[in-house]
């Protein structure tokens, strides 16, 4: 059952996620690890590879702890290897070691550069969103490097506040990240849209603290849950344009 349309009329404050949001993987490093290990692949398989496993990560999300842990993203790398395309082909077992040997690449390239990649068209949108008069927040599970990272790639101008969970002690779903970043730009809850990727983290956690929430779901991954989906920013725009 979708909850009642969205009121983009009313809304004031749009918190985002970071990762596969605003900013996205750089398959590169993956693609080059993969290389190393004999293997290769197509960026745009792995880009579409990284999407659909977001559902079974999400699912998992309670089990694995959390977002940021070691072995979430060695599951997330896993997921998303086990639905690439490769040459030569590895079998499920290749890829559970190939994913375990990447979990080291994550802490030598670092998350600044690993995530470095703005999905086209988010400077845009952003820009837009403020010219609206939005009040732009970002709201990320992250491990403290999350501003640093929207300097790095030329974002961090775009919004009032960032919010990082290594920074400020609660992770998505815990409401309590959320109330945290109300409480930061003096926001409320009913005029508040929280963006992110992954149902578990972004709709669960944001609707916990009373906020609104929507999907990111770029190639319909996601046909049976209960919020509104966009496949990216620009979508996100019109729908404030049209209402």
């Amino acid at each position: 059952v979708l909850e009642p349309p969205l009121p983009y009329s009313q809304l004031k404050t749009l918190f985002l996620d970071a990762g596969n949001t605003i900013v996205a993987m750089e398959l590169d490093y993956i693609a080059s690890a993969l290389k190393a290990e004999g293997v290769t692949c197509n960026l745009s398989d792995l880009r579409r590879a990284e999407a659909a496993a977001r559902p079974v990560v999400s699912a998992a999300l309670p089990r694995l702890r959390s977002t940021e842990s070691i072995d979430s993203f060695e599951f997330y790398i896993r997921e998303m290897l086990l639905r690439t395309p490769m040459t030569p082909a590895v079998g499920e077992e290749g890829v559970v070691t190939l994913a375990h040997n990447m979990v080291p690449l994550l802490d030598r390239i670092g998350r600044v550069k690993f995530w470095s990649s703005v999905i086209p068209g988010t400077p845009e949108a952003l820009s837009a969103f403020r010219a609206r008069g939005l009040q732009l927040v970002v709201v990320s599970n992250s491990d403290g490097t999350v501003d640093e990272l929207l300097r790095d790639v030329g974002l961090r101008e775009f919004f009032d506040a960032v919010i990082d969970s290594h920074v400020v002690g609660y992770e998505k779903p815990d409401p309590k990240i959320f109330l945290h970043a109300l409480e930061v730009v003096g926001a409320g809850a009913e005029t508040t849209l929280h963006v992110g990727d992954l149902y578990e983290a972004d709709v669960v956690g944001a609707r916990a603290a009373g906020i609104h929430a929507l999907l990111l779901d770029p190639y319909n991954d996601w046909p049976l849950v209960d919020c509104e989906r966009a496949v990216d920013l620009k979508e996100l725009l019109n729908r404030f344009t049209e209402d």
